[in-house]
């Protein structure tokens, strides 16, 4: 069993995706005949997580009729709607009391990445840091923020996007380990990005980075989103889990 609650951040607008999903939202996109949901949860399930809040906003009740219709024997999923679109960080906030663990993990709810969590937790409560990125290792950093680790693993700079970067980079993976000191700081932002207006004004050198060589994959794009399928079909996602 994984010791910490997961809160996937899903209540975004999802625009760059709106001409293909039509009424759904980002997190219900179809792969292979199943929504990337599905795949998820199923991910985490395997990976022993036995408790994940949804944060949701944006097209919030085809997510809510989906898992009224769809359980997972073993895992609790708790739906937390918030009432407007409150950011990244706003939303953490809103899902806060539904969080009972210490660390807590949070990650996008358009991600999914070839990690183990359980080796994750533990790095992050053997290293003592309040936060943890878990990293990913990317051949076409373009599309992300890159990230300047040092030897002592500590993330020590956010690079910005940019689009002309070609080069294999680390890159933030969008998964998150937050200690609970560090979710009540989160909790009293009422709105803002998690990434920009938290972990990017933290000290250099205070967050902890987990790398993985393991395949990333975001479906934030028409393009990436078309590469699903054969994520994964490759069924070699960490832990176990199977997706299909």
């Amino acid at each position: 069993m994984l010791e910490a609650d997961v809160l996937i951040l899903a209540g975004g607008l999802g625009t760059r995706l709106s001409g293909l999903l039509s009424d759904l939202p980002k997190i219900l996109a179809p792969i292979e005949g199943r929504p990337f949901l599905d795949y998820l949860l199923i991910w985490l399930k395997g990976q022993g997580v036995v408790r994940v809040i949804l944060g949701l906003g944006h097209k919030a009740e085809p997510v809510r009729a989906y898992l009224a219709a769809h359980t997972l024997p073993g895992l609790e999923v708790i739906p937390a709607v918030e009432p407007q679109p409150l950011g990244t960080a706003g939303a953490v906030g809103f899902a806060f009391p539904n969080l009972q663990s210490d660390p807590v993990m949070v990650m996008n709810g358009d991600t999914v990445v070839e990690a183990n969590l359980g080796a994750f937790i533990a790095s992050h409560r053997n290293c003592g840091a309040t936060a943890s990125v878990l990293c990913a290792r990317v051949q076409d950093p373009g599309r992300y923020g890159r990230l300047e680790i040092d030897a002592a693993d500590r993330i020590m700079r956010f690079d910005e996007k940019n689009a002309a970067a070609s080069a294999p980079s680390w890159v933030n993976a969008g998964v998150y380990l937050f200690s609970r000191t560090m979710l009540e700081g989160i909790a009293k932002l009422e709105r803002g990005s998690l990434e920009r207006d938290v972990l990017e004004r933290m000290p250099p050198g205070s967050i902890h980075a987990f790398q993985t060589e393991g395949r990333f994959l975001d479906i934030g794009t028409p393009e990436s989103l078309a590469q699903a399928p054969a994520f994964f079909e490759q069924r070699e996602l960490a832990g176990k889990a199977s997706c299909r």
